[in-house]
This record gives C-alpha cells, structure tokens and sequence, in this order.
C-alpha cells in the first residue's frame, strides 16, 4: 500500500510548478522520539492526513520515532499543527521554523521507513537513550559558554560547519554523524569533567550523541536546545548576542538560512569568499560544493570544465558515456570536492 501514496508526478514539473508558486509557505522542522510499534501504518496514515493539507517535504519514520523537514501553506499552518497535535505522542512538541524563508524549501511530500531516523550505527540496547544531556536554551548557552573550561562540539558534518559555527567550537571533519560519534569521544576522551556543549541544526542528532556520551562517562554533558535554529530565533527574540557565525546549513533545496552577515567558507573554485552550497549541473557527477556566481557563469553551474563540457554533450551521447568517465562526484564523499586545481578539460571524439 505505501508504494501507492507517493506523488507520481516527474520531479522536474513539480520543481517547476513551485518556482512559478506565488503560495506562502512556511518551512519547519520537528523530531519526536517514541515506540511506534508499526512505522509503516503510521507512514500511510500521515501520508493521507499531510497530503491534504498540501504538506512537502521529506519525513522519515521508524520504530524509535519522526523526524522532519516540511513546508506547508501558510495559510494552512494552523490546521496543519492543530492535525499534528492530534496524535498523541506529537502533542505539543517544538516545530523549528526555519528563518530565512522563501517558501521554496520542497517540491513534494516523501515518507520514509526507516530502522532509524538518524543514522547513528549505534546499538540502542547497550545503553540507556533515554538518559540525556542538559538542554541549554540561547541565554544559558551563552552563559555557560562564557566559562573558560566549556567545550563546544559540533556534531554535524564537515560540510556543514564550513559556512556556519558557534564561535570557538570544535568542528571534526566528518561525512556522518555515524562517523563523528567515535571521532569526538577519542578527542575528549581526557575532558570527560569538564562542561560539553553539543549543536547541531535542529537538536535530535545532540539528543542521541548526548545520551551516548554520558554511557561513556562524560559527566557534563550539554545540548543547545532545538538546535542552531532555535538557538538563533531566541537570541533574536530575546536581544541576545548570537554566538554562532556564518550561514547554517539546511537538507532542502535552500541549502542553507543566513544567521549572520559573516562569510566564513570560500568558493572551491576559485578562493573568494562564498558560501553559497550546490551541486554540480552535470547529472553524472552531482557532487556537492561551494561555488560562487562568477564560477557559476565560467564553468555553467557545474564543478569542473570537464562537466561542463559533458553537461554540453548530446544526451545520447551522455547515455552512451555515463558510468565510463570518473567526474568528481564519483571520485570524492559528500562535500570533499576541492578544485584549486588546474581545470581537466574533456576530450570527445
């Protein structure tokens, strides 16, 4: 039954249609932890309830829980949380608004079963995740990262953190927050009494690294409460100086939300500031990087002369090639590209 709820329509027409949309929509996000005996009843049933109501986005459902990122009418946004808050377990639960918004954050509704609904390669049984760190609202992370023996850990992935961090925090260069797990215990592994303070965009990532940590004997464990985002609206709110810097990053066809004026990332292709995040227009490689506007114009939006010229070709003879030629997106791991290289052109006979 789930193989029949699901939009049919060719993504390209929907892109389209949503570009050309003059609809408000508001995009949010939200993740509850909760036994959900049969995720793929629950998916069908919030397909049905969700479509109706014009919700996009992309929504993953496991045992353990619901984890979000959607956009809906604005005009419908009350009917929407109302509907949410209906099913009892989502009741009252935080939805991140997200804040920079141009309504253009999905194009359609996807929902997912998954065994989880973060990626953690952890084993839930060796340890009680429901023993969390410390939530930390903005005022208290503030204060609490004004001590000189804090330390911050941001547990998103490298790419992430190239265009946007708190001031001063640690960032591993990972691909996954599987990969990170490891990686932050064995750098902390002489600070398990001093005060860790752990981000990341919206918060769930931070409630499972949290419990995790403390099963390995970190005695001060923190997490910034909602995440970057809600981090960011409640210094906004509230008047309090925000601590985090550049642009942070967002999984949905904006790529990210301004937090504040600082361009801290530079174009892969050229070295000038940027922080503008996308992937390559050449379908075979598809690789994830930072390019700037006048990068985009030379190399036609993709991440080298050599996909710039494949992009050029026929389509049958794209078709003919594709899976013969190794582009940067076949060669490196998400956001790996670096391309102060000299350009590869492409050669056809």
């Amino acid at each position: 039954m789930s193989k029949k709820l699901r939009n049919l329509v060719n993504n390209d027409e929907l892109k389209k249609r949503l570009l050309e949309s003059e609809e408000a929509r508001t995009t949010l996000s939200f993740y509850q932890y909760h036994q959900i005996d049969n995720p793929a009843a629950f998916r069908n049933e919030l397909y049905l309830r969700w479509n109706k109501l014009s919700v996009y986005g992309r929504i993953y459902v496991a045992k353990e829980g619901i984890n979000g990122q959607i956009s809906v009418p604005t005009e419908q946004f009350e009917a929407f949380k109302a509907d949410m808050y209906d099913i009892p377990f989502l009741n009252g639960i935080r939805l991140n608004i997200a804040l920079d918004d141009d309504g253009k954050s999905f194009y359609k509704l996807k929902i997912k079963v998954r065994d989880k609904i973060v990626a953690d390669g952890l084993d839930d049984e060796t340890f009680d995740v429901t023993k969390r760190g410390q939530h930390l609202d903005a005022a208290d992370y503030n204060a609490l990262t004004d001590q000189e023996d804090t330390i911050v850990v941001d547990m998103r992935n490298h790419y992430e953190s190239e265009v946007g961090y708190f001031d001063g925090a640690i960032r591993p260069d990972v691909e996954t927050f599987r990969e990170a797990l490891p990686i932050v215990e064995k750098m902390l592994e002489k600070d398990k009494e001093k005060p860790i303070v752990m981000y990341c965009t919206g918060g769930i990532r931070c409630e499972k690294a949290s419990a995790y940590y403390l099963h390995k004997g970190f005695n001060n464990v923190f997490m910034v409460n909602g995440g970057i985002i809600e981090y960011a609206r409640q210094c906004e709110q509230h008047g309090l100086p925000n601590k985090f810097i550049g642009k942070n990053f967002v999984f949905d066809e904006r790529m990210g939300e301004r937090i504040s004026e600082a361009v801290v990332a530079q174009c892969h292709q050229c070295g000038a500031p940027c922080d503008t995040h996308v992937n390559c227009a050449n379908d075979a490689c598809h690789i994830l990087f930072i390019q700037c506007e006048k990068c985009a114009t030379k190399y036609e939006h993709a991440c080298s002369r050599k996909c710039a010229d494949f992009k050029a070709l026929p389509e049958e003879k794209r078709e003919e090639l594709k899976g013969t030629i190794e582009f940067n997106g076949t060669k490196f791991g998400k956001g790996r590209y670096k391309a102060f290289h000299k350009d590869e052109g492409l050669m056809m006979d």
